[in-house]
């Protein structure tokens, strides 16, 4: 196992793309600290921000112990491996990654997980906005894997998703889901506005309070419970909603009926 601590407070934000378990394991603890990360607009040795530390257990995994919220592109690309994070990231954690696991014990910058492939990243604690999002103009959204936030998300998680799970524990802000084509979402307390806008397929479930379904959408049934993963069933019941239609589109949005008795006008339509 690979472990960093930081020396100091960061001021500026650092590029880091060199710290995934990929690059860092097999690496002696001298090789590390060589290696050079953008701090701002100038090159720095990895050994004058962390203090690097080897040890013989866990092998596949790069422990990061404090406040690395200025350290953006943790984990970026990474095809094995595990990273460990005890406090707060910046963004951009496990961008396209393909495989291994990435664990937060604290809060995630925006576009955690952005265009992710495979692998895993659970966050116990607060995401940003654009959770497994694309950069802007970009539709190539997250296309495999898992993102786990057992806090509240920011705005348009899960944007241009093409395939994968995204769970999160807490509330999201607008657009959820935003022009999806397929993979699961699933919101177990309150989200925005917007959910779903122009999204052409997969599944949105949101448990708690959602002020109001888009007029694109249009009422098909209601659902005593609704799937998320082979082992996790939610129970409902749950109205279900169909669309976006500007789109031509056949998603699925799941409301939870009994918390949101502001949609029962619906029901007249069934």
């Amino acid at each position: 196992m690979i472990s960093l601590y930081p020396v100091n407070e960061f001021k500026l934000p650092i590029t880091a793309e060199c710290m995934t378990p990929d690059v860092l394991l097999g690496k002696t603890r001298e090789e590390i600290e060589t290696l050079k990360v953008w701090v701002g607009n100038k090159q720095k040795l990895v050994g004058e921000l962390f203090k690097v530390e080897e040890s013989k257990t866990d092998d596949m995994v790069l422990a990061f112990c404090g406040d690395v919220s200025k350290v953006h592109r943790i984990g970026a690309c990474m095809k094995k491996g595990e990273v460990r994070i005890n406090g707060n990231v910046g963004m951009h954690l496990g961008e396209e990654m393909k495989g291994g696991r990435i664990i937060v014990h604290g809060n995630a910058g925006a576009w955690a997980g952005s265009m992710m492939k495979g692998g895993e990243i659970e966050i116990h604690g607060d995401a940003g906005d654009y959770l497994g999002a694309p950069y802007r103009g970009s539709r190539e959204g997250m296309n495999g894997g898992k993102i786990t936030a057992y806090g509240n998300v920011g705005s348009e998680a899960g944007a241009h998703m093409r395939n994968g799970l995204i769970k999160v524990y807490g509330n999201a802000g607008q657009f959820v889901g935003f022009r999806m084509r397929d993979g699961i979402i699933y919101v177990e307390k309150a989200a925005e506005t917007r959910s779903g806008a122009c999204m052409t397929g997969g599944k949105i479930v949101v448990g708690g309070f959602f002020p109001s379904v888009l007029p694109t959408f249009t009422v098909d049934s209601i659902k005593a419970k609704v799937k998320i993963e082979e082992q996790e069933t939610v129970n409902g019941p749950f109205y279900v909603f169909l669309g976006d239609l500007t789109e031509n589109g056949d998603g699925k949005l799941y409301i939870h009926k009994e918390r949101n008795p502001q949609l029962s006008h619906y029901e007249r339509l069934l």
